[in-house]
């Protein structure tokens, strides 16, 4: 009966520490701390400022199960009478950053802005886990809002550059990324993730006539 025991217990010891191993895996994949998107506000590029950006970067990631409550959305907004505006790069906080599956996006904010960063149409994932269409598929939405140069930093280069701060959905013009560093040339600017060209105007229609649908980046400022 003993013996009995003892290879009962014996055969039992691999099986738990299976179980273990498994369970250690699972527990290394970091959470998700940046996502594209999966839907605009639908109203253009009107996202209620950054307050209202940074609301709905929150409201998508707490439907996809997400247990971090300061999301902030990348966007650079601009400021009258030459005063200092804010910075995209400077409200996301320190890194780093992984997708929804864990793969890891940038270690730091001078990683994100350097030619390192992960950021491609196989990795800017949504907060669904999802791809985001890019050039080439029938409907591109590579277009994403930012506002920002390509140092993640408001422009400086005059006029409307963030449609009124994220506050207008007809006339103006915000600054765009492509998520999948594709465009029509084959360019410096085509290619970055966060700075390629302005939108045709602030309204849904005009963001979708240059390739977009009012998508932005979402990053937990950790």
């Amino acid at each position: 009966m003993w013996r009995s025991k003892a290879v009962l217990a014996g055969m039992l010891v691999p099986i738990v520490l299976g179980i273990g191993a498994i369970t250690a895996v699972h527990a290394q994949q970091p959470t998700m701390t940046f996502f594209v998107t999966s839907v605009g506000k639908g109203n253009g590029a009107d996202l209620g400022g950054l307050a209202g950006a940074d609301a709905h970067c929150l409201a998508l990631a707490k439907a996809a199960g997400s247990p971090h409550t300061n999301w902030r959305a990348y966007l650079s907004t601009t400021a009258p009478g030459g005063e200092a505006g804010v910075n995209a790069r400077d409200r996301i906080g320190k890194g780093p950053w992984h997708n929804a599956q864990g793969v890891m996006i940038a270690r730091s904010v001078d990683d994100l802005h350097s030619e390192s960063a992960n950021v491609t149409k196989q990795t800017a994932l949504t907060e669904k886990g999802g791809s985001v269409n890019g050039r080439g598929d029938p409907v591109n939405m590579h277009d994403i809002l930012t506002g920002s140069d390509p140092n993640g930093m408001y422009s400086t280069a005059g006029g409307d550059t963030t449609c009124g701060n994220w506050t207008k959905s007809g006339e103006g013009s915000a600054i765009v990324g492509h998520h999948d560093r594709v465009g029509l040339k084959d360019t410096r600017h085509m290619k970055s993730w966060n700075s390629s060209h302005g939108s045709r105007g602030c309204s849904q229609d005009a963001l979708k006539s240059s390739g977009g649908a009012g998508l932005f980046y979402c990053f937990v400022a950790n």
